[in-house]
């Protein structure tokens, strides 16, 4: 079995590189050539690109105007519902005491304006009755169509006896029965959304083929912790899928235990959203552990838009759509020209820092942040297509602020190699010790930006997580940077002739750097060339070793020198 080498190691590397990137962009290729939803542009945020406004006003009982703590809720869950990431960089915020104004980039499709728009009160009845007559008429002993009556306003409409739970048959009263019967699910002026909580509900179902008589609420929508969708496995549908809370769970199996093996349709209980029947289905079993399904015609988009919808809560409140419209950026095309400068300015100094103080290991930071930009780039463009993250002005200032940090990576990890040089060691054992010992400093300091990042994308406003996710995100693609790219770089470098010798220009000249020790406290020969420009750079890089020998290699030195009979060098203690 052939042993593992530097060499062999550094090829894997780039290799695993290689097909990092390479599968990043098949994915990205993916989104754009098969599904139709990725770009090879980031996409930009509100500030950058403009994007649509949707100005949704307060519904209330009397026309009294809402509460604040109930406007602010309405914000945090609307919000949810458009970016739940965080980094969508939509903004929500109240206006003129009952209104609240989104502002999504771009242009909304019609899912995220049903997430917007739809209040999302669910609601669990019990199924009173059920009918697929669904306009309000029957046929007559002529064979016609015939309307039900006006509800006489005589019929009694208090039920007696008094109903024992939501599903008891008591809830029918003749005016009940009799407003049932004449309910015409087309009938426009039918507003099944606002109806009491406490009182039994005439609906229909979304497509208006099935009317409903449904009981009072026995659950709404603050009781579910989550909503997920999925297919199911039993008959390949798609459904979603809710977790209830603690009393919601107790409650819902109260309701189970009741339904389970009554008469049809006593048995069947309705998910209503927004005075809707989204799904009515027969309790089959009993549920104790608060994780019910909702089936019906859904197909994955639908079953996702409702998913996020329930997941996020019911509004306090219900709205109604003032306006929406288009807006224009609010920093514009210039300010991102300002940045993306910005940004080259910087990666310009850094290059021109890296030349002058490092003259060919230099370029091996360039070609680093050359690699770095593309994976970054490639990484914004899948994200966008993901999680929906849009590139804001402050996103750019966190890749900016970005290279600085990658900056001083190279500069701990460059001079570790040279200290090691200095030390007397091969350049290609420079490499490999010098990578041993920078790489602790380098996880410690990336540890600590990538916590500082993650904190401040919790703790900050909307309008910083975006600065606080690609200041993280950078981070740790400049880790796997230096994993895979630059540490392997070097280790072939090593092995070529112009770095392996020490050349001059190569950044890694031994004699440069002050590495005149053929071992510990053992120093070369003076070079007797008198002026000669080799005798006085082999000068001063003994002096620059015998300056930075400890008080233990002097001692070692005088030993040896006293051994062999000749006198050791010696250093004044000022010096140190």
């Amino acid at each position: 079995m052939a042993t593992s080498t530097p060499v062999r190691r550094a090829w894997r590397a780039l290799i695993g590189l290689l097909a990092i990137t390479a599968a990043l962009f098949g994915i990205n290729a993916l989104g754009v050539y098969a599904f139709g939803q990725s770009s090879w542009v980031p996409e930009l945020a509100l500030d950058l690109q403009g994007g649509t406004q949707i100005v949704l006003q307060a519904q209330t009982e009397n026309a009294e105007p809402p509460s604040t703590e109930q406007l602010e809720q309405a914000v945090t869950i609307i919000r949810q519902r458009v970016d739940a990431s965080g980094v969508g960089e939509a903004d929500v915020a109240t206006q003129a005491g009952n209104q609240i104004v989104v502002q999504i980039p771009g242009e909304a499709d019609e899912e995220t304006r049903q997430r917007i728009e739809q209040s999302a009160q669910l609601q669990l009845r019990a199924v009173l009755a059920t009918s697929n007559e669904t306009t309000g008429a029957f046929i007559g002993q002529d064979g016609n169509q015939t309307p039900y009556p006006t509800p006489d306003p005589s019929l009694p409409s208090t039920p007696s006896p008094s109903p024992s739970d939501g599903s008891d048959p008591a809830w029918i009263t003749p005016a009940l029965q009799a407003q049932y019967d004449a309910y015409n699910c087309s009938d426009p002026a039918n507003d099944p959304a606002n109806a009491p909580a406490d009182q039994p509900l005439i609906t229909c179902d979304p497509t208006g083929t099935v009317k409903y008589l449904l009981g009072p609420v026995e659950l709404d929508g603050s009781a579910i912790d989550d909503a997920t969708f999925g297919l199911q496995q039993t008959d390949g549908r798609w459904a979603v899928n809710l977790v209830f809370d603690g009393e919601g769970t107790q409650i819902f199996g109260e309701i189970s235990q009741r339904l389970f093996g009554a008469a049809p349709p006593l048995d069947q209980f309705a998910f209503v959203l927004d005075g809707s029947v989204l799904s009515a289905p027969q309790m089959n079993g009993v549920i104790l552990d608060g994780r019910p399904s909702i089936t019906g015609s859904f197909t994955q988009e639908s079953a996702q838009v409702l998913a996020d919808q329930l997941r996020y809560g019911a509004l306090p409140l219900s709205f109604e759509v003032v306006s929406s419209d288009t807006i224009s950026a609010t920093l514009g095309s210039q300010q991102l020209q300002i940045g993306l400068i910005a940004g080259l300015i910087g990666l310009i100094l850094v290059a021109l820092y890296s030349l002058a103080v490092y003259r060919a290991l230099g370029f091996v930071i360039i070609a680093s942040l050359i690699v770095m930009g593309v994976l970054t780039y490639i990484t914004l463009c899948i994200l966008a297509w993901r999680i929906g993250y849009r590139l804001s002005l402050a996103g750019v200032a966190g890749v900016i602020v970005s290279i600085g940090f990658t900056a001083d990576s190279f500069i701990v990890y460059f001079e570790r190699i040279r200290d090691e040089l200095r030390d007397g060691k091969s350049i290609t054992g420079a490499v490999e010790d010098g990578w041993a010992r920078a790489r602790r400093t380098i996880y410690i300091s990336k540890s600590i930006n990538v916590l500082a990042a993650v904190v401040l994308y919790i703790l900050a406003d909307a309008t910083v997580k975006g600065f606080a996710f690609t200041l993280g995100l950078t981070t740790v693609i400049d880790v796997l940077i230096f994993i895979l790219f630059t540490h392997p770089v070097l280790q072939l470098l090593a092995r070529t002739r112009f770095f392996g010798s020490g050349h001059p220009l190569s950044g890694l000249d031994p004699e440069a750097l002050g590495a005149v020790y053929r071992g510990r406290a053992q120093f070369r020969a003076p070079v007797s060339a008198g002026k000669t420009p080799a005798a006085r750079r082999a000068a001063k890089a003994r002096g620059e070793a015998e300056r930075r020998q400890t008080i233990a290699e002097r001692k070692q030195a005088e030993l040896a020198a006293a051994e062999s009979g000749k006198p050791a060098t010696k250093v004044k203690d000022g010096d140190h």
